[in-house]
């Protein structure tokens, strides 16, 4: 006896909808995790003060620090935030006549700014300023 009729098996077929949701999901995904920052710009906010602008000098040396406790020589990041770390990066910069602008943001730690000027001491710079905000540049 034969049983089986004359079916024909339907061919396979691949749905590609489902995958399609899928890498979508994970694109999405993705975009929204990324980490889209600059390494050359550190956001400061700067305290206030009521005094003159001072003029540019040819030779400074602009040594920021964030509320973090980051540094960055002439807006490049330092890989460190030790002392000796900052020594080493200022040494070669330091000349007779260079000033060190110690650029720190307003909530930084009194630490880092006191291992900034510990730093400018080692390598031998001996004109040290601080940069501050105008009463009128700074916003509510």
């Amino acid at each position: 006896m034969n049983f089986k009729k004359n079916r024909r098996t339907p061919e396979p077929e691949i749905n590609l909808i489902p995958f399609i949701d899928v890498l979508l999901v994970v694109l999405i995904f993705l975009m929204l995790t990324t980490s889209w920052s600059r390494l050359t710009e550190i956001n400061l906010n700067l305290p206030s003060a009521d005094a003159q602008k001072q003029t540019e000098r040819p030779n400074q040396i602009i040594l920021s620090v964030t509320a973090q406790g980051q540094y960055a020589i002439n807006k490049s990041p330092v890989g460190g935030s030790s002392v000796s770390a900052l020594t080493a990066l200022l040494i070669p910069l330091a000349t007779k006549d260079a000033t060190l602008v110690i650029s720190a943001d307003a909530m930084a730690s009194h630490q880092s700014v006191v291992n900034a000027m510990e730093a400018a001491r080692q390598s031998g710079l001996s004109q040290i300023t601080f940069a501050t905000q105008s009463s009128e540049s700074s916003g509510p």
